[in-house]
């Protein structure tokens, strides 16, 4: 009897454990896709740009005012030299710094 109790004890927390994991992972799916929404194609007239991985043709994107670069056949992302700390920068500092950045801005 003592064991079939810890058995369902292991059991309910598996189950708990489980739908820990689903909740984060639509957490993250969301999360995801309200960041692909914020990523903006950019026509560009110049001569097309290579990968440098794989044979692929880089099409250039805005991402939080940033310009990033990324192959259409692997999905890599190329960022120029201090592009990605700008980015984390910008992002981890949240709606406060942006009207911050918004207000001691040089124009």
């Amino acid at each position: 009897m003592e064991n079939e109790k810890d058995r369902f004890g292991e059991t309910m927390r598996l189950v708990e454990r489980a739908k820990e994991d689903i909740y984060f992972a639509e957490r993250d799916r969301e999360l995801l896709e309200k960041l692909r929404g914020q990523l903006r194609k950019v026509e560009k007239l110049e001569a097309e740009t290579h990968c440098p991985k794989c044979p692929g043709n880089l099409e250039s994107y805005t991402f939080q005012g940033f310009a990033l670069d990324r192959c259409h056949e692997c999905g890599g992302v190329w960022l120029d030299n201090g592009e990605l700390e700008a980015i984390v920068t910008k992002i981890s500092r949240g709606p406060l710094g942006t009207w911050l950045d918004t207000l001691t801005a040089k124009t």
